[in-house]
């Protein structure tokens, strides 16, 4: 069932009758419910009145190839026909590391809609349809795994500075690698790796961004988080935002490659939400206390104790940093 015909119609906001999405559709009354009642199990707010029909109430910003391409100008062709956009898919990340086993050595995935989105940890990702950014992008360098460390930090100086890009300001860092606003997260990335630890290898950076989120999602979502439609008052332009992740992330992996994370160091501690704060770091009996003294050359977190600095390690594992 292909229901980005039916949320193209309902996209401008506006009444639409059944029987006139029928017609455009070329389906019947019946099968109109249905992929109504389908699209609201994939979290779009659809509102019916009688003799009016259907909509959603927020207008929609669809995301759009072409639109995406325009806005990469000169880089276009370089990701042409390494840019697939789906309606919905399982996950991003996971189509993204396919496409490496199969041979690809680069491509860009991205969704309206995931089914089971991933976050750090095993957590879930809410991914309701049309309403945020799900992409991922697969990188293939011959510098091995060993030298990527502190790679999830530099992309979030990345993702950062592709929302500055877009127009958007008052971004913090959360270590090792969510990005905040006003002190909530507002965007989180997963970071994928397969090959040698010295030789030739793949990476897939994965990106999700709220940009619109209902209180049902936010009822799911065991953290305080923002997005970015109800913090600005400009109209939020996905296809935007992705063309400028495009471009922040394959110039910015470039120079991490070449230098690594001490490239990105300065910019990763001035963006430090935690930085001079009494934190918490784990849970249970291995709790650590102190203050935030900033990262090292490679993305450890310098923790101030009663017994000296210590180094917390970064990696998908990293304990949650939360104020004391």
């Amino acid at each position: 069932m292909d229901l980005r015909p039916l949320l193209e119609i309902l996209s401008d906001g506006s009444f639409h009758s059944g029987e006139k999405i029928g017609r455009a559709l070329s389906i019947n009354l019946a099968a109109v419910r249905q992929q109504i009642e389908k699209l609201r199990q994939m979290g779009i707010e659809i509102r019916s009145a009688a003799g009016k029909g259907y909509r959603i109430p927020v207008r929609m910003n669809l995301l759009s190839r072409q639109s995406i391409l325009r806005n990469l100008g000169p880089d276009a062709f370089v990701w042409d026909l390494r840019l697939k956009l789906a309606f919905t898919t399982k996950s991003t990340n996971s189509d993204a590391m396919s496409c490496g086993q199969a041979g690809a050595d680069s491509v860009i995935c991205i969704a309206e809609h995931q089914s089971e989105g991933r976050g750090r940890r095993g957590r879930e990702w809410q991914s309701p349809l049309g309403s945020n950014i799900y992409m991922s992008m697969l990188f293939s360098v011959q510098c091995g795994i060993a030298a990527l460390e502190g790679l999830s930090l530099a992309v979030a100086v990345m993702v950062v500075r592709a929302l500055q890009d877009s127009g958007y300001s008052g971004f913090g860092l959360k270590w090792p690698n969510d990005i905040l606003l006003d002190g909530r997260k507002i965007a989180g990335i997963l970071l994928e790796l397969s090959g040698d630890v010295r030789g030739p290898c793949k990476f897939v950076i994965g990106i999700g961004i709220n940009t619109q989120l209902s209180a049902e999602c936010r009822d799911r979502i065991e953290q305080p988080v923002a997005a970015l439609a109800e913090s600005f008052v400009q109209t939020t332009d996905r296809n935007l935002i992705v063309s400028c992740l495009i471009r922040e992330l394959s110039a910015g992996v470039k120079q991490f490659t070449a230098a690594g994370f001490p490239a990105f160091q300065e910019a990763w501690e001035a963006l430090d939400h935690y930085r001079g704060k009494h934190v918490q770091i784990g849970g249970g009996p291995a709790v650590l206390e102190g203050l935030v003294r900033g990262v090292d050359i490679g993305g450890g977190l310098l923790l101030e104790t009663v017994e000296g600095i210590q180094v917390i390690q970064g990696g998908e594992l990293a304990p949650s940093v939360r104020l004391a």
